[in-house]
């Protein structure tokens, strides 16, 4: 391996900044292990770290493959369209996690998602949500290896065998020491390393370019604008409003940033419940700019994957970097890369093994062993994670954009767990039963939709507006199921509810201060300016 690395002089420079940035990853998870004595700790790290730290940590965890790699392709291949993803897909989940949904999770005492949902609805919804999110995060994590083997394989031509059992490694080395203690601090090490190595790019971009508006005067017409798009034509265009505003604006934003648990994690390791509050808000204001930093520059690269007879939009990012980078920048460039590519791959991993301990092993098969006992069982769930992640890494080759397969594995989980937990915290007639068959049927209605998209049976225009429909039937589906089961079926009294719902809350309630308020204000009003402003 080590041969094959330096092989050729671009090589040698990468590698003499991605080795000393893979030690330092291990050196991390070593110098937090003593914070990680019990599963506690390493499984949740709740209260226990200061409020910036979570926010850069909320926003690291999703500047992944979904952010770096996946935002690119998506840029280059739809245009100022890709923007929906931040300002329209991002700010307003976000503000409503913090201000609606955080309070009722820290005052529920719940662990982790499917935990809440064990309180709310019962143990058979718990179990399918464990099970459903357990299979989400095992393809998610293979996508970011895929990505980091895609990437250094364009770059330098090593294989993707190697480079995906080498990061595994590593990830899975920390992962072990520190659990997500040593996750998230390396995610910031990791967050910065990625500003570092995408900002020559985007200023170079803009210095030919002549600014973002410049970059978007040299996409082709039908590319430029934010808002041309039809109301209503799925099966035609690329995207349209129908889609956008409740495909992805609704059922799969609010899906994927109110109840994913990478994230929800993070912002619940804050040390006050006011600092738990305030990490969603604070990360916004750092999305609301991240476009700049990435989807701008995207958007450069679709003139030059024009001029491949079958373009592979997952090769937009380092085709820019090839373009624009000497040798010494590249190396930069591929480093910043694949720590965002770890960053997405360990949180991913932790989070797993904390379902699978948490939720599965302690809750369902042996819930009353020594602490010790779990602590050994969440590292060999850490483990396990990283061995799946290497498998599912096999299933992205399938397609050429990852933001279309991630959207799809978003609607597919994400949409439907998003109608039961509005449902769960808004409402106090939700019954048990309703949740789980709610749950399952959403999940199969999603699943079919993609086996007919699969099969052609429905025809879409494009795998993007497949996925915004199809997260729309899921989740509808969910929650007219719900609504009619518990319609017919026994519900919990108020008091069992109690500090569970919104209208169930206890008399020491986490209240938002007014500095969130305003945090929550500036940062919608803003996503709205910018909004406008690239129409």
């Amino acid at each position: 391996m080590i041969a094959l690395l330096l092989a050729s002089p671009s090589s040698t420079s990468a590698l003499a900044i991605i080795a000393p940035y893979l030690a330092a990853t291990i050196v991390v998870g070593q110098i937090v292990r003593r914070k990680a004595r019990n599963s506690g700790q390493f499984l949740h790290a709740r209260r226990a770290l200061p409020t910036w730290v979570t926010a850069l940590a909320f926003v690291a965890a999703n500047c992944g493959a979904l952010e770096v790699v996946g935002i690119v392709t998506a840029s280059a291949k739809y245009g100022a369209l890709a923007l929906d993803f931040y300002w329209i897909g991002a700010i307003p989940a976000m503000v409503f996690l913090a201000l609606m949904m955080m309070p009722i999770y820290a005052q529920s005492g719940a662990m982790t998602m499917p935990d809440y949902l064990r309180l709310r609805y019962g143990q058979p919804t718990h179990l399918l949500s464990v099970i459903s999110l357990a299979v989400m995060m095992a393809f998610v994590s293979g996508i970011s290896l895929y990505a980091i083997s895609t990437v250094l394989h364009l770059f330098f031509g090593w294989k993707f065998f190697d480079v995906v059992l080498v990061t595994a490694a590593v990830v899975l080395c920390y992962a072990l020491s520190g659990g997500l203690w040593a996750t998230i601090y390396n995610e910031l090490l990791q967050f910065a390393m990625t500003v570092a190595g995408l900002l020559p790019l985007a200023w170079m971009v803009y210095r030919e370019a002549r600014g973002p508006n410049g970059v978007l005067l040299r996409l082709p017409a039908e590319m430029r604008h934010l808002w041309g798009i039809p109301i209503a034509a799925p099966h035609t265009a690329r995207m349209d409003v129908v889609g956008v505003t409740v495909g992805l604006a609704f059922a799969l934003s609010f899906g994927y940033w109110c109840t994913d648990f990478v994230l929800i994690q993070r912002a619940l390791a804050a040390r006050t419940a006011e600092g738990s509050v305030r990490t969603p808000l604070l990360a916004a204001w750092v999305k609301l700019l991240f476009p700049f930093l990435i989807i701008f520059p995207g958007m450069a690269a679709a003139g030059l994957l024009r001029r491949q007879a079958a373009p592979r939009f997952d090769e937009a990012l380092p085709l820019l970097m090839q373009h624009y980078y000497g040798p010494a920048l590249l190396g930069l460039g591929v480093a910043a890369i694949v720590a965002s590519l770890m960053s997405g791959l360990a949180g991913n991993i932790t989070a797993f093994s904390a379902l699978a301990t948490h939720d599965l092993y302690r809750e369902h098969l042996r819930p009353r062993e020594k602490d010790s006992h779990y602590l050994r069982i969440g590292r060999m769930f850490t483990a396990v994670a990283a061995g799946l992640s290497v498998a599912t890494a096999y299933v992205a080759f399938r397609y050429n954009n990852l933001m279309d397969y991630l959207q799809l594995i978003f609607s597919l989980f994400n949409a439907p767990l998003c109608a039961l937990f509005v449902l769960g915290m808004f409402t106090t007639w939700a019954s048990p039963a309703g949740g789980f068959w709610g749950l399952l049927c959403g999940v199969l209605t999603a699943g079919a939709h993609n086996f007919a998209v699969r099969e052609g049976w429905l025809v879409y225009g494009s795998q993007m507006s497949a996925n915004f429909y199809g997260a729309i039937y899921g989740w509808v589906v969910c929650a007219v199921v719900t609504t009619t089961v518990s319609a017919i079926t026994l519900r919990r009294t108020r008091d069992e509810l109690h500090g569970l719902t919104f209208y169930t809350q206890t008399s020491d309630r986490v209240r938002i201060s007014r500095k969130a308020w305003a945090l929550a204000a500036g940062v919608v009003a803003a996503g709205v300016a910018l909004d406008w402003a690239y129409r």
